[in-house]
């Protein structure tokens, strides 16, 4: 199924007193990238978090935010009342030798360091971690479902223009094989006229070996026949299974070369207009699939 590179995901869930807040963004890249936004103490499944990424996205820049919300019971710093009584005794210590007095502080022993203890939170990581991974599956299932129902207007819009080019390439094989004809009745009627007043005297073998060399220089039917062998592949490809973007890149390169080709050899006014009507159908193909995985 063709998907598209961009979407959005989300999932919301609490655990062991945590409120969990993911979303997944993803948009166009050439290859996969992950930018993994976790709090610190989490930072240990970012690996996990990457692997469940590249399970199911191939292509594309994906972001993932993680915000949480700890309860107040398990984001509390704890005092750590042995390091605080060191402190104590060492300054009552520092008093007595130097004969000092001073005034023991609350405020500023909490200050100290070690005496403020941050919470835990690595141990409240691995608890939790099962049910963040769970909430990173919902949210990559909301992006994958995003993803390919954009790709699912992606692929009526490429095959809208696949169809635009079928059309003018038709009208390109039927007006090929009367270029050389048409060329041949315009020189035949300036070289009679020449001949009927004299200034020139031709000999028909001359004229037959010019239009033999302009048959073959504007000959395009090998370069019809593979665009149209290229508009079958793209085709097939837009409609597989796997992710294609790469593959149908690459098709519509080799596309835009074969209509190239034609207007530069057609030499021909009436396939010159489909070949620009060709070539922008192309262009508008190129640009779409740019956003396919």
């Amino acid at each position: 199924m063709l998907r598209s590179m961009t979407g959005f995901g989300s999932a919301k869930g609490k655990a062991d007193g945590v409120e969990y807040d993911v979303e997944i963004r993803a948009v166009n890249h050439r290859y996969f990238k992950a930018s993994i936004k976790l709090p610190e103490a989490w930072s240990s499944a970012e690996t996990d978090v990457e692997a469940r990424l590249r399970r199911d996205i191939q292509r594309g820049s994906v972001t993932v935010s993680v915000r949480m919300k700890v309860a107040d019971e398990q984001a509390a710093y704890h005092v750590n009342m042995a390091a605080m009584a060191r402190y104590v005794d060492q300054l009552r210590e520092l008093e007595v030798d130097g004969n000092l007095t001073m005034r023991i502080d609350l405020g500023s022993l909490l200050q100290l360091p070690g005496v403020c203890e941050p919470p835990a939170l690595e141990d409240l990581c691995v608890k939790t971690h099962a049910a963040l991974m769970a909430l990173i599956d919902e949210a990559v299932k909301g992006l994958i479902a995003m993803r390919q129902r954009e790709g699912e207007a992606l692929r009526t819009d490429l095959l809208a223009n696949c169809d635009v080019i079928d059309e003018h390439l038709a009208s390109v094989a039927e007006r090929s094989p009367l270029v050389v004809s048409d060329y041949h009745e315009r020189l035949h009627q300036r070289v009679a006229e020449l001949t009927e007043t004299g200034k020139i005297s031709l000999d028909a073998d001359v004229l037959t070996r010019e239009v033999a060399i302009f048959a073959e220089r504007c000959d395009i039917a090998e370069e019809i026949s593979r665009l149209g062998g290229h508009l079958d592949q793209f085709r097939k490809t837009v409609n597989a299974s796997e992710a294609s973007g790469r593959k149908l890149d690459f098709i519509t390169q080799e596309m835009l070369r074969e209509a190239n080709t034609i207007g530069s050899k057609a030499n021909d006014t009436e396939i010159a207009r489909a070949v620009v009507e060709i070539k922008t159908a192309v262009d508008r193909i190129k640009e779409q699939v740019q956003n396919v995985e």
